[in-house]
């Protein structure tokens, strides 16, 4: 890879939350590749010893700085605790990478539990990572990330599983919210990035599959896709895959936001009085 972020330097400390698998396991091995000390932060159980095992066994000459920390991002008390222990094993933080994330499906008049667990982990885990871990960061000077994984369905909010979309969107708002006071504050090296995967495929997207659909991406395409924005400083991390382009995103977007600016019916995109009209603009490329 041609260029990659300062803060992704030999030595440095990267800290990532889920991750025991998919985006952040992916993450985990690249940053690892990189010769970053790596804390990978999961529930506790086999796939966190699973995965710290696989990260140290591709890192750089086979003697990685790896280590697991079992932490639920939903607790606030086990996010002090997680800093608090990076901190006294590596006295700073140059990489937070907010990862964690569930989507167990969820009705808008369904059970309480789903709502809780979803914005409990996909939000407010990472409004509570960043809170906890950004002064820090912004107080040792160096060259330092926070990257926030949104998606898509926060953006354009798809029907079908309103906790997960609601939980997104507040990680688009919480995170450009982020940049902004970062960007205002004196003498800060630490800048925010929001990852919007495509389709991927993972535990949370496979959904009892075992091979790789055709259309996804791999969780390493989308780690080095994110690499690649990191470097050219990109704050939006839209990733395409397989079926999509960033074209066909661009529109669906913009049309998601015609929404409120021409006072149509809310996802209108799915209004069987407005389906044929989006279907048309979101092909017209123009």
């Amino acid at each position: 890879m041609a260029e990659i972020h300062p803060a992704l330097t030999k030595g440095n400390v990267a800290v990532i939350t889920g991750a025991a698998s998919g985006i952040g396991l992916a993450a985990a091995k690249r940053f690892a590749e990189l010769g970053l000390c790596i804390v990978l932060a999961d529930l506790e159980g086999d796939a966190l010893a699973d995965a710290c095992r696989a990260v140290a066994a591709i890192a750089e000459g086979g003697e990685a700085d790896v280590t697991p920390i079992g932490t639920d991002v939903s607790q606030p008390d086990q996010l002090e605790s997680l800093e608090r222990a990076v901190l006294q094993k590596y006295g700073r933080v140059h990489v937070l990478m907010n990862n964690a994330g569930i989507q167990p499906g969820s009705a808008l008049f369904g059970p309480q539990a789903n709502w809780d667990k979803v914005l409990g982990v996909n939000l407010i885990g990472v409004i509570n990572g960043s809170r906890i871990f950004g002064p820090g960061m912004i107080a040792h000077g160096e060259p330092s990330l926070i990257i926030n994984t949104g998606s898509k369905q926060g953006i354009t909010t798809p029907p079908g599983d309103p906790a997960y979309n609601v939980s997104k969107a507040g990680v688009k708002a919480f995170t450009e919210a982020l940049q902004h006071e970062l960007r205002n504050t004196t003498d800060c090296a630490v800048s925010a990035h929001l990852l919007i995967p495509g389709f991927v495929f993972t535990g949370l997207t496979a959904r009892g599959r075992v091979e790789k659909p055709e259309g996804a991406w791999t969780p390493e395409q989308t780690v080095d896709f994110m690499l690649e924005s990191l470097a050219r400083g990109d704050f939006y991390i839209l990733c395409p895959d397989n079926e999509v382009d960033r074209a066909t995103d661009e529109r669906r977007i913009l049309w998601a936001a015609g929404d409120v600016a021409e006072n149509r019916p809310p996802l209108s995109r799915w209004h069987p009085d407005y389906a044929e009209a989006s279907k048309a603009f979101i092909a017209s490329r123009s």
